[in-house]
């Protein structure tokens, strides 16, 4: 009897630190997982922030207005535009 109730309560032992390490163990995760969630937020925030500068810089006046003053382009006139006709082919 005194076997059995000393193999009990190495079992119960043991069960009670297997709870203690998986409880730990679950904390730490969720930890981990609350970052990335966070890291997730700040990224997207990130990225809706960079998708605004990028429409913001390739805005037709802007691009317009850079090719006139950086590189020195211009809108041609009527008299140097010439449209080209395809015939369509068949298939």
């Amino acid at each position: 009897m005194m076997r059995l109730h000393l193999i009990l309560f190495i079992s119960l032992i043991m069960v009670a630190l297997g709870v203690v390490t998986s409880q730990h163990e679950a904390r730490k995760l969720y930890a981990k997982h609350e970052r990335l969630v966070a890291l997730a937020e700040q990224y997207k925030t990130e990225y809706e922030q960079l998708q605004i500068e990028q429409s913001t810089w390739a805005m037709h006046s802007r691009v317009e207005e850079m090719a006139t003053r950086e590189l020195g382009m211009q809108v041609p006139s009527q008299k140097d535009v010439q449209v080209i006709v395809l015939d369509k082919v068949n298939q």
